[in-house]
């Protein structure tokens, strides 16, 4: 295959796409979304097959364990798909949507419509459920979407594709409205970054290999996070139970997530009574521990914890525990080692709370709340594109907003500037 040609073409068939995106109402939308989660819950036996070809050959080429959870598709994360497909229908269609409209000196109005961004390129690793997520929020916001997966889960998102081709078209609405890319050839990933005629935005979402390369080779612009390197601070004023359960869900939940805690603070004045108890919960999930001088004095058969722990996400069972001397010392590590992703504060103290939400600079800041909130699902947007550690356009889990800009609308009456 000629796979700058094959690209090309998706490219130019998105961009026509696109168009009628724009054009289509609500209704139309929230039809084809419906249709396509009634086609995902029918094809469960046939998506299931997929994936299950796509996880033994994950594992006959060696994939990390975190890369397999990842790509993994069960009847409950399928729950998740369908669920998160019936959100998005029953969330606000913003396309349209006139804002700020105020009168001027003038006499003209002026005002801001949201409108959507156009072709999305979304470029993603292992997790299926991307494909659905991104095929919702691009066709409600809107857009049009090429969708760029791993080639290890080529099956499992040609399954899904098929279902999303049914859903476009039971509501009339382009089949090119939605492409999954159908080759392994990782030249498909280069070529979709130079689109610029036609894409209006790369979203990657994978390891930090990947984005690495989206940013060194793409010629359009790009939403993006490079890693999540998520803090909880357990403060000397938390309760100690509420604290254990929060830190102890915030890494075992999953390990395989950007939104999972990577790095737990604890202030001195309370570390000897929440990291025995924390330790035990870890050890029984098979979580290894590496600390600082002061953590491996409260438990000293961890190991420890070098400059490099603090600024690695895992995403596996290993976590990095510093004892800190208080808040200020915390939200100082945070800022020096933090990705900006997601920081959660453990506390009873409102004062504290408060400075933690208004200093620590990340996408998402939590108090008393795990750190896997973090996401779109959760957040109440129906799904997400991905997390945004970017300061412009969109920040945090990019939903249906995120997918939209806005222009100025302006109405007159046969007015003139003088």
């Amino acid at each position: 295959m000629d796979i700058q040609a094959y690209m090309l073409e998706t490219g130019r068939r998105a961009r026509t796409a696109a168009r009628a995106m724009a054009r289509a109402g609500t209704a139309e939308k929230n039809r084809a979304l419906a249709a396509i989660a009634a086609a995902i819950d029918g094809a469960r036996a046939d998506i299931v097959r997929a994936n299950a070809a796509d996880l033994e050959a994950g594992r006959a080429a060696g994939l990390d364990p975190a890369l397999l959870d990842r790509l993994a598709l069960d009847d409950a994360r399928l729950d998740a798909i369908v669920d998160g497909l019936r959100q998005v229908v029953a969330l606000a269609d913003p396309i349209g949507e006139i804002s700020h409209m105020a009168s001027r000196p003038s006499g003209i109005q002026v005002g801001r419509m949201r409108v959507p961004l156009g072709v999305i390129g979304i470029i993603y690793e292992s997790r299926p459920n991307v494909t659905a997520d991104a095929a919702a929020l691009c066709l409600k916001s809107g857009n049009a979407a090429i969708l760029r997966g791993g080639s290890e889960a080529l099956r499992s998102n040609q399954a899904l594709a098929a279902c999303i081709r049914a859903g476009l078209a039971a509501a009339g609405l382009p089949a090119d409205a939605v492409q999954v890319i159908e080759v392994a050839d990782r030249a498909a990933v280069g070529e979709l970054l130079r689109l610029k005629e036609y894409v209006d935005i790369i979203v990657p979402r994978g390891g930090q290999g990947l984005i690495d390369r989206v940013m060194r080779e793409s010629l359009v612009p790009v939403i993006k996070h490079y890693h999540g390197i998520c803090h909880v601070y357990i403060d000397d004023r938390a309760d100690p139970d509420k604290a254990v359960k929060v830190a102890f869900n915030a890494k075992t939940q999953r390990y395989g997530t950007c939104n999972t805690m990577e790095t737990l603070l604890v202030a001195q004045g309370i570390a000897d009574r929440v990291l025995p108890p924390l330790a035990r919960l870890y050890r029984e999930r098979g979580v290894e521990l590496r600390g600082c001088a002061a953590t491996r004095a409260i438990l000293p058969d961890i190991a420890a914890a070098t400059e490099e722990d603090w600024i690695t996400e895992y995403l596996a069972p290993i976590l990095a525990i510093r004892v800190v001397a208080d808040l200020d010392q915390a939200m100082e590590h945070i800022f020096r080692y933090g990705s900006g992703h997601t920081d959660a504060i453990l506390t009873e103290d409102i004062a504290r709370a408060r400075r933690f939400l208004r200093e620590v600079d990340s996408s998402s800041v939590m108090v008393n709340a795990s750190t896997r909130f973090a996401d779109g699902y959760e957040y109440g947007l129906g799904a997400e594109i991905g997390i945004s550690t970017d300061k412009l356009h969109a920040r945090g889990p990019v939903g249906l907003e995120g997918l939209t800009s806005q222009k100025y609308v302006v109405i007159g009456d046969g007015h003139v500037r003088s």
